[in-house]
């Protein structure tokens, strides 16, 4: 299944038009910190969120099959481990700056990118220790693997390679295909996916081969999900207030208005409703897949970022950052039902395989909040 993922932001356009936005040197150039950080065009700015952060949407994963939970702890340099089974906790050293892991569950192998010290760390899930470290450029960013080839990938955000991991050896390969933010593979193809958030072109990398095929979407992509019924990849746009759905085999691009400054799209397999996340409005867009129609615009909490799906009961889960919250909606009437705390300044969700707990990333001292929605 595809990966879900947000993107960092290079703002080399519209940054007049943005007083908001906090700007941070970062290696020779400028980095916009937004979402958590600072206010995007449009947004009031909150005071009490956190300063100069790097954000994505992977800062929390599930193992479905060993019921483990692991989250991010930027400023510790740690993984936080919770066993479900148990409620035993664990904290693994990792390296600086740890942004964003992705979890193989075939192998019980877990990836942690750590951007302040350019490399990343492997975890052996059966011990849930470091096994291995490996280079991942000047400044890895955000990650995502394929459990049928085995392979892992690294975004560098001011490099112009992707790293690439083979599972088996932890050996690493440059991914020569420009410089890249965001990334997301299907396994089912074997498809590299890759955008710069100010590139209107997204790259599409064949992974056995490396060919490599650009199509225009349009800038500014901050989120992306993936329908494999229905073969198609939908790209949230900040800028345009819109989604762009990408047909994975005819590459046609069609656009789906949203609302303000769409920054997470999820898809539930089962019901074909695509649903994006507009931090700007404080809204969560209920669309169709299959036609395209919005169906509903249900009100969320204060400047919602993250975005997940439980299929199995039909509901989904926004995290509200700036409201300390999660708002659920019952996916069968596209209505609220329900608004629960979740930590500080909540920015990324994940749900275990049975749909029984939701757990947020948080920024702070508590990396993750079990979230007690009701089902």
């Amino acid at each position: 299944m595809i990966h879900n993922m947000n993107l960092s932001v290079r703002i080399r356009q519209r940054i007049s038009s943005c007083p908001g936005i906090r700007m941070v040197s970062f290696a020779g150039a400028l980095l916009a910190i937004a979402l958590v950080s600072a206010a995007p065009c449009g947004a009031q700015s909150d005071h009490s969120a956190p300063q100069g952060r790097l954000i994505t949407s992977h800062g929390v994963e599930v193992n479905p099959v060993t019921h483990k939970v692991y989250a991010v702890n930027e400023g510790a340099g740690m993984v936080a481990v919770i066993d479900e089974r148990t409620g035993a906790t664990k904290l693994v050293k990792v390296g600086d700056g740890p942004i964003a892991l992705a979890v193989n569950s075939k192998t019980n192998r877990i990836y942690v990118v750590n951007t302040d010290s350019g490399n990343i760390s492997v975890i052996d899930g059966a011990g849930d220790a470091v096994i291995a470290t490996v280079k991942g450029g000047s400044h890895p960013y955000t990650i995502a693997l394929d459990e049928v080839t085995n392979k892992v990938y690294a975004t560098n955000t001011y490099s112009d390679f992707v790293a690439v991991i083979d599972g088996a050896t932890n050996s690493v390969q440059p991914l020569s295909v420009g410089s890249a933010d965001g990334i997301a593979v299907d396994p089912r193809t074997n498809t590299i996916f890759l955008t710069t958030y100010e590139d209107p072109w997204i790259r599409i990398v064949n992974g056995a081969t490396g060919a490599m095929t650009k199509v225009k979407v349009g800038p500014h992509i901050w989120g992306i999900a993936f329908d494999q019924e229905l073969n198609t990849l939908y790209l949230a746009h900040t800028g345009t207030a819109d989604v762009t759905a990408l047909n994975e085999n005819t590459l046609n691009v069609t656009k789906i208005s949203v609302g303000a400054i769409p920054c997470a799209v999820a898809v539930n397999p089962l019901t074909q409703r695509l649903y994006a996340v507009n931090y700007g409005d404080q809204t969560l867009s209920v669309i169709d897949a299959r036609t395209s129609e919005v169906l509903a615009t249900l009100p969320v909490g204060k400047h919602p970022q993250a975005v997940a799906v439980d299929a199995v009961h039909n509901r989904v889960y926004v995290a509200n950052v700036h409201g300390n919250s999660v708002t659920a909606i019952d996916g069968a009437k596209n209505a609220v039902i329900g608004t629960y705390n979740a930590g500080n300044n909540p920015y990324a969700l994940a749900i275990d395989p049975e749909g029984i707990h939701l757990y947020a990333a948080n920024y702070g001292e508590t990396p993750v909040t079990s979230v007690p929605v009701s089902q």
